[in-house]
């Protein structure tokens, strides 16, 4: 099989000093060797982007002060220097007009999640990526854990039976105080909806816990009925939301999104019933899969086993007890988009096997969940998901 025989050149659009998102992505995608950031726009701030750029040891030249500047001015570039792909790490108002810019310059695409601004943003942003036939690679990063590729591998080979109830949650404190009156970046943006969205808690990590869900799964929802509350006085957006979910086919879900649980750093899980099993992951403790059984011994895989599925197996990175965690997993969330990246500069896009990414429709999905629970809270009342 051909294969491109030099590392993916990409840019990226923001991500520039202080900003936690960009330096996690930056790392991800260098963490396996085959890609070089050789441009970017880092700030909305021209000054800011430069200085960001001189970190970075970025070409001056290529440091732009806008990314409409820096999508004319790459797209022109001769085929040996001319950038693979962007990475869009943006706050969420940002994400649809910087994917649609790059992707009509005839660019790939890797998105921070949620995927744009509303559901109509979403929609529209489908149809640019059909019509530019280029690679669109959302980032939920939790779907690059070994042991969540393993729950998913299990589910679809029908270990666990068919699925009763899918309960994920999501809880945080780090909003658990104004923040953003204190004009702290990351609660400035996430609180305000001018740049979120119409969601806070559930389009920040609720959207993850419904990837996940729905990537172990497979399941679709049916409808939602959803709670919003805004706990820190003068917030306008929720900071802590719950959700019950009806799956079609018959499953239940109960999903909730909260950053104001006090003492919780990061603690995503899930735990999904079937009628012959379940499983339990925490991404907290990732490397350890759950899995019970009725009237039998619980069991608990380990990551980095021989004893696992392919797509486990092929998503560790060191030997049985190595820890690995976060950074391994977001970069694997890069391999698999370079993959589909390489193979479109090869001409050769897509392959008939497919890729292990998030792709556009799992964007619009996601979009849709946030969408519904939103109309939900304010309705107080079940409310159908969308036809996509």
């Amino acid at each position: 099989m051909k294969k491109l025989k030099r590392k993916l050149r990409y840019g990226m659009i923001g991500g520039g000093r202080d900003a936690f998102i960009g330096a996690v992505h930056r790392m991800a995608a260098n963490l396996d060797g085959q890609m070089e950031l050789v441009a970017g726009c880092f700030s909305s701030d021209p000054e800011r982007s430069l200085l960001s750029g001189q970190d970075l040891y970025i070409d001056p030249a290529r440091v732009y002060a806008s990314y409409e500047e820096m999508a004319k001015i790459e797209a022109a570039k001769p085929a040996e220097e001319r950038l693979d792909f962007v990475s869009i790490v943006t706050p969420n108002f940002m994400h649809f007009p910087v994917a649609k810019c790059f992707l009509q310059a005839g660019f790939n695409v890797i998105c921070d999640k949620p995927m744009t601004f509303d559901l109509k943003e979403a929609k529209a942003l489908k149809k640019i990526v059909a019509k530019s036939g280029k690679v669109f690679a959302l980032t939920h990063n939790y779907t690059g854990y070994p042991m969540v590729k393993e729950a998913r591998d299990m589910v679809k080979k029908g270990k666990l039976g068919d699925i009763l109830k899918i309960v994920a949650e999501y809880p945080q404190d780090w909003l658990l105080s104004a923040l953003e009156a204190d004009d702290q970046k990351q609660a400035a943006w996430r609180t305000d909806p001018k740049r979120a969205g119409a969601s806070c808690a559930v389009g920040d990590i609720g959207t993850h816990a419904e990837n996940l869900a729905h990537y172990i799964t497979g399941l679709e929802i049916d409808a939602i009925m959803a709670e919003f509350t805004s706990f820190v006085p003068g917030r306008t957006l929720e900071d802590d939301g719950n959700m019950l979910l009806r799956y079609k086919g018959g499953a239940k879900g109960v999903l909730y999104a909260s950053q104001i649980s006090a003492g919780e750093e990061n603690a995503l899980s899930i735990r999904v019933y079937g009628t012959k099993a379940s499983i339990e992951w925490h991404q907290e403790n990732p490397t350890d899969l759950i899995v019970k059984y009725p009237g039998k011994p619980r069991e608990v895989l380990k990551r980095g086993q021989g004893y696992l599925s392919k797509a486990a197996q092929n998503a560790c990175r060191t030997p049985p007890g190595h820890p690995e965690a976060f950074l391994e997993a977001f970069a694997n969330i890069y391999r698999a988009a370079s993959e589909a990246i390489a193979d479109e500069v090869l001409g050769k896009y897509p392959r008939k096997s497919g890729y292990d990414i998030v792709t556009v429709d799992d964007g619009l999905y996601g979009m849709a969940f946030i969408d519904t629970c939103v109309k939900s809270a304010q309705a107080n009342k079940w409310i159908k998901f969308p036809k996509l």
